[in-house]
């Protein structure tokens, strides 16, 4: 498991010049964004289809993780997409981890006739789709938080941004390159618009 899925996860709100976007926001899209992460979130990427339920539940524990997000990086600023809309820490954090413990995990041994064995984690017991899928969500987000990525985990300070990111080098400052020769042009013009 990776623990950087729950960042690839908490992005999916994000901000254009048109406004806020929401990867998330209908079942097609999420449909959309869970096929691309199928391996990790262990779905058929040709057969799975959201359904408004699941997407209800995603997007709850998409808020409750954005909130650990926002406690981890205080007392920095949480990320402007909805840092006023966030559920409380402690029924996130409890919500996380029960979404986390709901279906346990085990690694299995396939072992081809003509190959090297390999593990696989799999689910330890049955459980419907939409539990297996957020309990993926929750355990990277958990593995994320208790590991080295918590330290380095930062708000990106480029205007209109509001994206969580790692930050992989000490002078590191954006989540990206994009964010970083916007933030260096905004700051240009706002000194030489003062000096006028």
């Amino acid at each position: 498991m990776s623990a950087l899925l729950a960042l690839e996860f908490v992005s999916t709100i994000g901000m254009l010049r048109t406004g806020p976007v929401d990867r998330l926001a209908d079942v097609a899209e999420t449909t959309t964004w869970c096929r691309e992460h199928a391996a990790a979130l262990r779905v058929d990427p040709d057969s799975f289809t959201a359904t408004e339920t699941l997407r209800d539940e995603i997007v709850e524990l998409r808020q409750a993780i954005r909130a650990l997000f926002a406690r981890a990086v205080s007392p920095g600023p949480a990320s402007a997409a909805d840092a006023d809309r966030l559920p409380p820490f402690r029924p996130s954090l409890d919500l996380v981890n029960a979404t986390a413990m709901a279906v346990p995990v085990a690694p299995m041994l396939d072992w081809p006739d003509d190959d090297v064995p390999v593990a696989h984690v799999v689910p330890a017991v049955s459980a419907g789709e939409s539990e297996r899928i957020r309990a993926v969500l929750a355990a990277s987000a958990v593995e994320l938080l208790a590991g080295p990525y918590r330290e380095k985990l930062r708000t990106c300070p480029a205007p209109r941004c509001v994206l969580y990111f790692v930050k992989e080098h000490p002078r590191q400052e954006w989540c990206s390159v994009a964010c970083g020769n916007r933030a260096r042009a905004a700051r240009h013009y706002r000194q030489h618009s003062a000096d006028r």
